[in-house]
């Protein structure tokens, strides 16, 4: 073989190498995650294949959420925010949890600026050690970073379906949690920092953050330990699409299946097992699965109204909000 055939040969199989490689490594599809003859038979050897739902109201939900927005703007650490927290712990205490919260102080790169946090968690069965999450953040960002117009991005911002539909869809769940079977302990978390961003260099995520960092000296200490994690967000636009979001399959690709698995056999449409989010999404879910809790995202991120003003509460529907309540009590029955 000649010097030139010689160099030929090895760069072939240096691209084969390479495709090998990127096959071996490039994520499955949902497609893949999910078989589609399979979707039903979630955990069918460890729980019952059926379960009877609470009468989730999404009316009443949404009216939970005309409330939360009528307080105004809930950035952290205002007197919105603080109206927002008194709300919240009367509503989840009512219903039966044990309310606790972190306390903690928010700090920015951009000025140093800091300002009172506090991730709310309502409890069902605290004294039981495996747990599972379900969460969203409640904070609002500070302005409306996606409007075009300078005048638009100061004015009030709700926020309603970016922030406000998760809280409220806890609110409605926590109606029915009592009596709801569950092997394992649950705790709604509900996330405050997560749009404290005062300039572009400045941190996402602080309530997470503080969450996962306090659940590793919880874990070491040999207390609670999470079996796993929904995280929702923006789940009340209309007509929402939910496809299976990119960081949390590469986290969490077992409780993706449970979840889309679920959905499926729920007739729950706004579910797309078969695709993948557009892009990967930084939400609360990767400080979560960072400190080894496994979780996922629940994500509608094609709302045409994020981070914008008109995200208000005429803009949000009930058909969301009642399919993931569906999707989540079945799940929480059936998981072990």
């Amino acid at each position: 073989m000649n010097t030139r055939g010689w160099w030929m040969m090895c760069l072939a199989l240096a691209l084969m190498g390479a495709g090998l490689a990127i096959a071996l490594f490039r994520p499955a599809s949902p497609l893949q995650a999910v078989p589609m003859a399979n979707l039903d038979e979630f955990a069918q050897d460890r729980a019952p294949p059926k379960v009877n739902l609470p009468p989730f109201d999404a009316a009443r939900a949404l009216k939970h959420l005309d409330d939360i927005c009528a307080i105004g703007t809930r950035v952290s650490g205002s007197p919105g925010m603080e109206k927002q927290q008194k709300l919240l712990e009367k509503h989840f205490t009512d219903q039966g949890a044990k309310v606790t919260w972190q306390k903690f102080e928010g700090r920015q790169k951009s000025s140093r600026a800091t300002a009172p946090m506090a991730n709310l968690i309502a409890s069902w069965h605290p004294d039981r050690p495996v747990r599972v999450i379900i969460c969203s953040h409640y904070d609002t960002r500070p302005r409306a970073d996606q409007e075009t117009e300078r005048r638009r991005k100061e004015q009030p911002f709700l926020s309603a379906n970016d922030g406000g539909s998760g809280a409220a869809l806890l609110m409605e769940m926590a109606r029915h949690m009592k009596d709801l079977p569950c092997e394992l302990g649950v705790d709604f978390v509900l996330f405050d920092g997560e749009e404290w961003v005062l300039e572009p260099e400045d941190e996402y995520f602080h309530g997470s953050k503080h969450f996962a960092a306090e659940y590793k000296k919880q874990r070491a200490a040999g207390k609670t330990r999470y079996r796993s994690a929904i995280l929702l967000d923006m789940i009340a636009g209309k007509e929402p699409r939910f496809p299976v979001e990119q960081n949390s399959w590469w986290s969490a690709p077992r409780l993706v299946e449970e979840v889309y698995s679920i959905a499926v056999e729920q007739n729950a449409t706004f579910f797309e097992p078969r695709k993948f989010s557009s892009t990967p999404v930084q939400d609360d879910h990767v400080p979560l699965n960072a400190a080894g809790i496994p979780a996922i995202d629940i994500i509608d991120f094609e709302y045409p109204h994020w981070h914008k003003i008109t995200d208000t509460p005429e803009n949000c529907s009930p058909e969301g909000l009642t399919q993931v309540a569906r999707v989540l009590f079945a799940w929480l029955q059936r998981v072990r």
